[in-house]
């Protein structure tokens, strides 16, 4: 019997095709992406990344038992930090102070995956907020690891591809995978297929967010401030 991440993981080869077809990704790989458009997409990445740590703090804390809750919040909040290191470097470059991260507003699409991945951690059981969780992991994962076979060495977004391509933060990467499945095993038939739904709807939104950065969505009718 195949395990959890591999029957999900294979469910959605669909959906990572149509991910990596982005035009974010794709013209991110030729490092043809305008810098307006990745500066959004940092700033509204690193709102989210705020909330996602809160959550991921939710989960560790309801871990089964304290190997389990150890191993999540080292390799799940490390991973995290490479990232916020990384959201540092882009902000300062850009010249955003962190006062004006802290008046930026999240989007449409940043604010249901958050509000998402916030409900599962009230209303749902562990296994499923793990479930929920992964694909932020791993399908950054797999897009830096597919960006940096083609990207040349002048990419000037060569720091984001390098992150997500890193071997350091693949182990963080497999550990959460490892810690799914085994939730996965111990689960009932029922929490299974909820675990499968919550891991395919993160999935979605990741889709989601990608293209918001895209395409610049925000939200409908300017009202003053």
């Amino acid at each position: 019997m195949p395990l959890f991440s591999e029957r999900v993981w294979q469910h959605i080869a669909p959906l990572r095709a149509a991910i990596h077809a982005l035009p974010f990704n794709t013209e991110l790989a030729a490092g043809t992406l305008s810098q307006d458009r990745f500066q959004g997409y940092i700033i509204q990445d690193a709102l989210y990344l705020a909330e996602y740590a809160r959550v991921l703090a939710m989960a560790g804390a309801r871990g089964p038992d304290a190997a389990t809750m150890r191993t999540f919040a080292e390799s799940a909040l490390e991973a995290v930090a490479v990232e916020q290191i990384l959201h540092e470097r882009y902000l300062t470059a850009f010249g955003i102070e962190p006062s004006d991260l802290a008046r930026a507003e999240a989007s449409p699409d940043c604010l249901g995956y958050t509000s998402f991945l916030l409900a599962t951690a009230y209303h749902e059981p562990w296994e499923v907020l793990v479930a929920a969780l992964l694909p932020c992991f791993w399908l950054y994962w797999d897009v830096g690891n597919t960006i940096a076979r083609t990207a040349g060495q002048d990419n000037p977004y060569r720091d984001w591809i390098d992150t997500y391509a890193d071997e350091g933060f693949g182990a963080a990467v497999r550990a959460v995978i490892a810690i799914t499945d085994q939730a996965a095993a111990g689960a009932s038939e029922t929490v299974r297929a909820r675990m499968t739904t919550a891991f395919v709807r993160s999935c979605q939104y990741e889709w989601l967010f990608w293209d918001s950065a895209y395409q610049r969505r925000g939200w409908p009718v300017a009202l003053p401030g």
